[in-house]
């Protein structure tokens, strides 16, 4: 590669270095600080996850007990917040509803601008605990309910449901939450992480860093692709319809949301072990015919798209995961915020290690030498 090729979106580029996950495209491995994901989702909680990036290795029982309560010590939002999100309106985004919320609690957090790794740890403590306070609260704001006050006994996962619905999930909600959060915390140098990074490397404050990631990943390609992979299932309404729409959307050449992925050349390993949980969920909450749906055009897809390397991704299965639980189709995404935070956080520390500012190059490809003309000429 010259210094005069274009690389279009950056691919192919190494921006970083990291060594909070690893991604194997071609072989379908996921690995946090050298743990493959499977193991994590299987023996790990979301916490002890947090604490691995944001340490780069496993606490002891003391490190992980402390750290636990120093994340519940920040569930609560100040008055100022919740008026704030009090007043958003019902019929906004909640993703532009959760920008706003990190961004205002930047301006009630004391020194929101050093940047010392010990501030990038408590800051990054509060982002990390009020963001699922925050979805919570606009949702029930919205729906001209009561918000309710977080449970400092309850981790992350288990709280948002209570603070969601108004009652202690089971413990099998509560459990596959948090293999949701396990499996999306990192994922790379993916664009809301490079958004972070980017923003990080400017010596910019971290409640700019996460807004500004909290924008990113609410684009239909990246975090907001989970929404659409539910809209569509919607609209094949049953299994029978599945495989002809499916290939008449192929036919016209559409895009079928929750296939393929910029990584990955084969199987992703966090759809795969998705799968289970969302078949699993699905008969325990009578949504067995969405998820019937959902395995039915993955059968119609791997006989059309799998030999080109394209297969299910990880936000196929977690829209499944997502309704069983008995989320809103437009909550998907701010759940997807809550976990990645835990990652843009790792990140964001991670580059202020060995800081340099972010500043690619853009190719000029425009003419050279144009007089100007004035306006009475034009």
């Amino acid at each position: 590669m010259t210094s005069d090729t274009v690389a279009k979106g950056l691919e192919g580029i190494i921006a970083a270095e990291t060594e909070l996950s690893y991604v194997n495209g071609q072989e379908g491995i996921l690995e946090y600080v050298g743990i493959p994901i499977n193991q994590l989702a299987e023996q790990s909680s979301f916490e002890e996850v947090v604490f691995l990036l944001w340490n780069r290795r496993l606490p002891t029982a003391d490190e992980f007990e402390s750290f636990r309560q120093k994340i519940r010590a920040h569930y609560g939002l100040t008055d100022h917040t919740r008026k704030l999100i009090a007043h958003i309106p019902a019929s906004a985004g909640p993703m532009h509803a959760l920008q706003t919320a990190v961004s205002y609690i930047g301006c009630v957090t004391p020194e929101p601008d050093v940047t010392s790794p010990e501030m990038l740890r408590r800051h990054g403590m509060s982002i990390l605990a009020k963001l699922p306070s925050i979805v919570a609260s606009f949702d029930r704001n919205r729906k001209d309910l009561p918000c309710v006050e977080p449970n400092p006994e309850l981790g992350i996962a288990e709280n948002f449901l209570y603070m969601i619905n108004g009652e202690r999930p089971t413990e099998a909600m509560a459990k596959a939450l948090d293999v949701c959060l396990i499996i999306h915390a990192d994922h790379g140098l993916n664009a809301s992480t490079f958004t972070a990074r980017c923003v990080a490397s400017t010596m910019s404050d971290l409640f700019s860093a996460i807004s500004a990631a909290v924008g990113s990943l609410k684009g239909p390609l990246h975090g907001g692709a989970n929404e659409r992979v539910l809209h569509l299932l919607r609209e094949i309404g049953t299994v029978e319809k599945a495989e002809s729409l499916i290939r008449e959307k192929m036919a016209r050449h559409e895009k079928i949301m929750g296939f393929g992925h910029r990584v990955y050349k084969t199987h992703d390993p966090r759809a795969t072990f998705l799968k289970t949980l969302a078949r699993d969920l699905a008969e325990q909450t009578g949504h067995k015919s969405l998820f019937e749906i959902s395995d039915r055009v993955e059968q119609v897809m791997n006989e059309l798209v799998a030999s080109r390397g394209i297969y299910p991704n990880v936000d196929f299965y977690s829209a499944t995961t997502y309704r069983s639980i008995g989320f809103e189709v437009d909550l998907f995404t701010p759940i997807f915020a809550v976990s990645r935070v835990g990652g843009w956080v790792g990140q964001v520390l991670e580059q202020m290690e060995d800081n340099r500012i972010m500043r690619p190059k853009a190719k000029y490809v425009g003419p050279h030498g144009v007089d100007y003309l004035p306006i009475d000429q034009r």
